[in-house]
């Protein structure tokens, strides 16, 4: 079972930001674990790139609008639980 983490650089963030950095952090997180394990469950041969879009529609879905909104995941990190989901798959 894959469980990703989000976590946020504080020093990117505004002062209003760094004060909600750890319930952010918690929301995100728990999106995207939910996106995961959906992903996971319906995962049906799809390419690592169409896994790492998937996950990124499904956490955005999972958040309020205007998280959503201001949600930009690194794109490597987000493709690396993409190659998890598929490699474990292959087993």
């Amino acid at each position: 079972m894959i469980n990703p983490r989000v976590t946020l650089d504080s020093e990117s963030l505004g002062p209003v930001e760094q004060k909600l950095q750890k319930p952010l952090e918690e929301q995100l997180t728990s999106a995207l674990q939910q996106a995961t394990h959906s992903v996971e469950e319906s995962y049906s041969g799809e390419s690592v790139q169409q896994v790492a879009q998937e996950l990124l529609v499904e956490t955005k879905e999972g958040l309020h609008p205007d998280v959503a909104a201001g949600f930009t995941p690194d794109a490597g990190q987000l493709q690396a639980v993409a190659t998890a989901i598929v490699e474990e798959h292959r087993d």
